[in-house]
């Protein structure tokens, strides 16, 4: 057994010892620390905000037509499906005008599970954020990529787009969601009503644009379970329609917000978010962390 391989082993079964003085690590502590995939046939288990991966691949650094940035985070690793997913997209991205392709945020970890730091989601390899700026120089170092920053497409308040959307923007928009391997898209809710405004023609891949906060200097795309994948746990599919009056809503209620509800004083204060440890992820996750 390697070093690494009992390091991981200690560490789990000393987390199960009932002693009450030895505090169970936290799983993002435990897939925090790994820097390289498992030896193991690609596989997701559990879903995208509560599971690991097996077998990931990581995303070149630099490829014909993508950069993966931050690359100090080792975030670059994902499902097979999601890698050739991004260098699918990025290809088309590099035939828009202004474009050679797509700089890549974060997808994995090199095991998945929980970060130390950033994304409740991203946890199976199956989640990818993609940066707003165009890419047009793929020849950047790595410390270049580091300082870096995308650029904000949002004006009040995400209400909506700024000078820097482009039809470019909606083109890779609308090539990604009409990608089979896609489930949905997250963006914030301006740049969905102004997709909505600006398509003439089938309106169809509309409906997996969905509205969230944040996410105007990337968009994140996530995709379905593999086909044929045994413990993937599915997202709930988008509702009916195109989407465009929820994103209306969404910004209807930025520009003018509803009064809060008031507080009942008598109400318990609310719970905060616990920490998983290992056993609140799926049991594969033992294997995919002892897994050379």
């Amino acid at each position: 057994m390697s070093l690494a391989r009992l390091t991981i082993v200690l560490v789990c079964c000393l987390a199960m010892q009932s002693a009450p003085a030895l505090a169970e690590p936290l799983a993002k502590q435990l897939f925090g620390a790994q820097k390289q995939g498992s030896h193991q046939s690609p596989a997701a288990f559990g879903g995208y905000a509560k599971g690991c991966i097996a077998g990931a691949v990581q995303l070149p650094e630099t490829g014909p037509t993508w950069q993966a940035m931050r690359l100090s985070r080792n975030r670059n690793w994902g499902h097979p499906e999601t890698i050739a997913f991004i260098e699918d997209l990025s290809r088309f991205a590099a035939g828009q005008r202004g474009w050679s392709g797509l700089y890549i945020g974060d997808i994995s970890q090199p095991r998945g599970g929980p970060m130390i730091s950033g994304h409740r989601s991203h946890q199976i390899g199956l989640d990818a954020d993609i940066w707003m700026l165009p890419a047009n120089d793929l020849r950047m170092t790595r410390q270049h990529r580091e300082n870096i920053s995308s650029i904000s497409m949002r004006r009040a308040k995400g209400a909506y787009v700024n000078a820097n959307w482009t039809p470019q923007h909606h083109a890779i928009l609308r090539a990604a969601a009409k990608d089979r391997r896609v489930a949905r898209i997250f963006v914030f809710p301006g740049a969905k009503v102004q997709m909505c405004n600006d398509e003439k023609g089938n309106r169809r891949w509309l409906r997996k644009i969905r509205p969230w906060w944040g996410h105007h200097y990337h968009f994140h795309v996530r995709l379905n379970c593999p086909k044929g994948a045994r413990g993937c746990v599915e997202q709930a599919p988008p509702p009916p329609g195109d989407g465009c009056a929820e994103a209306q809503k969404w910004v209807n209620d930025i520009l003018k917000p509803p009064p809060p509800k008031p507080r009942d004083p008598n109400a318990p204060p609310p719970k905060k978010r616990r920490e998983y440890v290992l056993a609140d992820l799926p049991g594969q996750c033992v294997s995919v962390l002892q897994s050379q």
